[in-house]
């Protein structure tokens, strides 16, 4: 956990003096652990929490003030009883849950939602300072915050520029106070600083991906549960999509695509073995993947495989598993299945 808690004061220290942070935590703090993530982060500097629902929420209350947790997720209006009774800040795209929360019996932080351009959640621009008018005048709303969300800050510089300057302009023409500005995302803050306002968002960056020299917090392992050597022509696997060229040792390891492991990965990338790179070679089983190890000097049954992380010299980080699995980085690290034991350490 040190090193999340070590990216967090990077980033913070990346940003005009006073951003505030929000470190997101949703889907597990991605897979890693809400809690503990959440622990770290707040101790690198982290104000707040970002989740998706409710019940994430529930996971890290206690750890901040119950404000300083953003439900950032898209909610019903049916859901307006249960938002108002957690005592977080809830995120609001739209008249109807607003009105919804408008009826509590003790104002709701609302962040105010506006779309610029993601096209997911949040209200036009143009509709937006009339229902910041109307939580701020509710009874039971009280407008916390206002904010949007960049759709291509790693890649697209004229459209998040687009983005923020018309989040600007929306602002301006507010009658009323918007709270909390914020827009930047992980490669938002990166890559566009100036545009941090009074806080920023960072979810991918505090776990040590997607941002240069920040330290990644995640390492993936299995064992080696049997060895065999197999002939030229053999075939590996479901498929039999690997055929051995020569005589081949073969190691296989107890982690599938019910762990982690996409199926894309058939024929694709590595492991780390005693410090060396090993071929993934057939196709991901639910349960089970296979190297050659013929190029590893006395592997043994009970060795560790690195999947995702260091052994000795050599690293595999999360993105480069993405590479190889035709995803990203993101989920990579979220779609870590269940069965896999976490251990936490400081």
């Amino acid at each position: 956990m040190k090193a999340i808690s070590a990216n967090c004061a990077r980033i913070l220290g990346h940003l005009p003096k006073g951003t505030q942070l929000f470190a997101v935590v949703k889907a597990n703090g991605y897979g890693q652990g809400a809690v503990p993530v959440a622990h770290a982060a707040l101790e690198g500097g982290a104000t707040g929490l970002g989740v998706a629902t409710l019940e994430e929420a529930a996971q890290v209350r206690g750890l901040v003030d119950h404000e300083q947790i953003l439900v950032m997720g898209g909610m019903l209006p049916a859901q307006a009883k249960a938002a108002a009774a957690s005592g977080c800040s809830i995120a609001v795209s739209g008249r109807e849950l607003a009105e919804a929360l408008g009826g509590s019996e003790r104002p709701v932080p609302v962040h105010l939602k506006i779309d610029t351009g993601m096209g997911r959640f949040g209200c036009a621009p143009e509709d937006a300072p009339a229902l910041a008018q109307l939580i701020d005048e509710s009874r039971g709303t009280r407008l916390a915050g206002t904010w949007t969300h960049f759709a291509s800050s790693e890649s697209d510089a004229e459209m998040t520029k687009r983005q923020f300057g018309l989040f600007l302009d929306t602002l301006a023409r507010f009658e009323v106070g918007p709270g909390m500005r914020h827009a930047c995302n992980s490669a938002g803050a990166l890559n566009h600083p100036k545009f941090a306002l009074d806080a920023v968002r960072c979810g991918i960056a505090i776990y040590g991906c997607e941002w240069p020299g920040t330290q990644p917090a995640l390492a993936l392992r299995s064992n080696i549960t049997h060895l065999k050597t197999v002939e030229k022509g053999a075939t590996i696997g479901y498929g039999a999509t690997w055929r051995a060229s020569g005589p081949t040792r073969v190691a296989t390891v107890a982690i599938g695509y019910a762990d982690g492991v996409h199926r894309a990965r058939a024929n694709r990338g590595h492991g780390l073995v005693r410090g060396r790179r090993a071929p993934l070679i057939g196709m991901v089983s639910m349960d089970a993947i296979t190297l050659d190890v013929s190029d590893v000097p006395g592997v043994q049954v009970g060795d560790v495989a690195t999947l995702i992380g260091r052994d000795g010299d050599e690293v595999i980080t999360a993105e480069e598993v993405a590479g190889w699995s035709n995803t990203i980085s993101y989920e990579v690290l979220t779609s870590i299945g269940s069965r896999v034991e976490r251990r936490h350490s400081k």
